[in-house]
């Protein structure tokens, strides 16, 4: 099946990292919810994922979709041990924001801000980038989060020991670690696929 690349003549696609939603248009035509099998329904996880551009997008394989959505449910939404959500989101926010993703900074960047309740301090780290500083804590997990999206050996033990120094265990350097590598492949796949636009009236 050949795949028509979609265009977007009227889209101005934003320039500015922002905490607002955007939305998302996919370069290939993704699925229509009158298309999808119970295995595209499986791979989806969640069924209001149909609502995505995105995922529908996505969907046309779905046992990998499923694989990813699984993942990054585990790492962003596991309260058992490890990282406090607000700090998972600020690693895929600077991981975002240090790739240029501005639609995968917007979300994240929200989710931080939300569970914070440090909005203007996100905010500075998408006005003014990865290396404005916060504090202690916070600068060591994007400034991990950065070396891991640079090149994933440019990761070390000084970082790994930063991380210990600001009150992180093993759980939670680990919850550093996968949040930042998963937003290192997931921004590419965004980037690559589409481009984001400001909400419709």
């Amino acid at each position: 099946m050949t795949l028509t690349t979609l265009q977007y003549p009227g889209n101005v696609p934003p320039h500015a990292f922002t905490q607002d939603e955007l939305d998302w248009l996919a370069w290939l035509p993704p699925l229509r919810e009158d298309e999808l099998s119970d295995r595209h329904w499986a791979g989806l996880v969640d069924a209001s994922r149909a609502k995505s551009p995105y995922f529908m997008l996505l969907a046309r394989d779905p046992d990998i979709l499923g694989a990813r959505t699984r993942t990054d449910k585990d790492i962003f939404y596991n309260p058992e041990a490890g990282l406090p959500r607000a700090e998972r989101e600020l690693a895929a926010a600077a991981t975002s924001r240090y790739n240029g993703c501005i639609y995968c900074a917007s979300v994240h960047a929200r989710f931080a801000s939300h569970f914070s309740r440090r909005g203007e301090e996100v905010q500075r780290l998408l006005d003014d980038g990865v290396g404005t500083r916060i504090d202690e804590r916070w600068d060591a997990i994007v400034e991990a989060s950065v070396a891991l999206s640079s090149t994933p050996i440019a990761f070390g033990t000084e970082h790994v020991a930063r991380l210990r120094a600001v009150g992180l265990d093993d759980l939670a350097i680990s919850d550093v670690i996968h949040g930042a590598a998963f937003f290192n492949w997931a921004n590419r796949l965004m980037l690559t696929l589409g481009e984001p636009a400001a909400p419709r009236p």
